[in-house]
């Protein structure tokens, strides 16, 4: 498997599991949760392999996205801060 694959491998995985998770919690249809997903920084970041985003769980990226909506930046969550 090339990198790329395995790069669309691990996405498809927290793709899945991340707009399962805002679904569940806010409500929103599919689409639209993608669509937030999707656009959103903590999605870039996840796409970066440089910053090995997988070592966290689902659960962490979401938490990433979710604190992204509330203080417009991913990297005031407590899974990046380690406070």
């Amino acid at each position: 498997m090339t990198e790329r694959e395995e790069l669309a491998v691990i996405l498809d995985y927290y793709d899945r599991q991340v707009i399962w998770m805002i679904c569940n919690k806010y409500g929103f249809e599919e689409k639209d949760a993608l669509r937030r997903f999707f656009g959103s920084e903590t999605y870039r970041m996840l796409r970066n392999p440089k910053l090995e985003m997988w070592d966290f769980s689902p659960t962490g990226i979401f938490d990433l996205w979710e604190c992204e909506q509330i203080t417009g930046n991913p990297r005031n969550s407590l899974y990046i801060r380690r406070d």
